[in-house]
């Protein structure tokens, strides 16, 4: 990046926050849980989702070129949101503008160090930079107003033999301040990388806000659910893949249940199941000191230390995991709101 760009940069204003070494606790922001912010499907969207919901409005707006932020790209903005509070939990400055190392984040987020994931991660970033977002959430009736992508941008620092050396991002100032509002997160279940089907990574979400550890659980009418989804699928197919999740009960934490009501219409039952959010060991590399391909240099496979500093001059002030942290691993009691009855097809391309 040019000196011209650099000054003009966003970054030049703030303060970097250097990624965490180790094991955080996956946190999510409530508002991203609750509403259709991200496509379901893996395929290339380009259709704009409008949502409307009581005072509530929406709407994602995606280029031709990249294709809509997907519900996997999301990943990103969780290990954000989990690193943010990890370093409040410790007494540590945090910033909008990230620096980092790709074996960080993807090690975060349970994904292998392979160079196909590093670039798998490239694209991800690239969709949320360009992935237009207008919502009156959090902004009262002047939502026209309030307008952001998921990442204001992003930069990858490399070497001239092109070695991938560290990464930057820049958080919108909306995501940010939802994310140190400590009542705007919860904790989720590590198991939940580890979900395949958008529908089912989507569903998670919904379960652990509304749903939380109340006994009773929550009661979705389907039709409602599938627009609360923003998918492109028929409703009947979104409800074949439903209830095929409520066979398989692939939810972490949580039990589905289709019941019907006296008019027919379906209903879906989410209840807790266990203790949430138990500890599970990271996916990770092996213990090896440098991970290689067959005569390559180190690059994103190479493992770290402990919080490894790739910017001179900028001290390391990573300390070890506080007790404040290892309680906030699990859920507050007052999680999910109060239960009420509210009143993507099995192509992957029709989510």
């Amino acid at each position: 990046m040019t000196s011209s760009l650099r000054r003009h940069s966003e970054r030049a204003q703030l303060d970097p926050f250097e990624a965490l070494s180790g094991d955080v606790p996956p946190r999510d922001q409530r508002d991203l849980m609750a509403h259709p912010f991200f496509s379901l499907s893996k395929s290339r969207r380009v259709a704009p989702i409008h949502y409307k919901a009581g005072d509530v409005e929406l709407q994602v707006y995606a280029v031709a070129e990249h294709g809509m932020a997907t519900i996997w790209d999301a990943d990103v903005l969780i290990w954000a949101a989990s690193q943010i509070l990890a370093a409040q939990d410790r007494g540590l400055p945090t910033s909008r503008f990230f620096r980092f190392t790709p074996y960080q984040l993807l090690n975060g987020i349970g994904r292998t160090t392979g160079a196909r994931s590093y670039f798998l991660i490239k694209g991800a970033l690239t969709r949320l930079q360009s992935t237009v977002i207008r919502t009156t959430i959090r902004q009262g009736e002047h939502w026209r107003r309030q307008q952001f992508s998921w990442i204001n941008e992003w930069e990858e620092l490399a070497t001239r033999n092109g070695r991938v050396e560290g990464m930057e991002f820049v958080l919108p100032e909306w995501l940010y301040q939802g994310i140190v509002d400590r009542r705007l997160v919860l904790a989720i279940d590590p198991a939940y990388f580890e979900l395949t089907g958008g529908i089912e990574r989507w569903l998670y979400r919904i379960a652990r806000k509304h749903a939380g550890r109340q006994v009773g659980g929550w009661r979705f009418d389907l039709r409602h659910l599938h627009a609360k989804s923003g998918s492109l699928a028929r409703y009947s197919d979104f409800a074949i893949d439903i209830r095929a999740i409520a066979r398989r009960q692939p939810l972490p934490g949580y039990a589905l249940a289709i019941e019907r009501r006296a008019d027919r219409e379906e209903l879906v039952h989410i209840r807790p199941v266990e203790k949430l959010c138990a500890t599970r060991p990271a996916i990770r590399t092996s213990g090896a000191l440098g991970i290689r391909t067959s005569g390559a240099n180190l690059s994103v496979h190479q493992a770290h230390g402990s919080q490894v500093s790739l910017w001179s001059g900028e001290g390391n002030s990573a300390r070890k995991d506080s007790k404040e942290e290892s309680k906030s691993y699990y859920l507050d009691r007052q999680s999910g709101e109060n239960p009420s009855l509210s009143g993507p097809s099995r192509r992957e391309h029709g989510r």
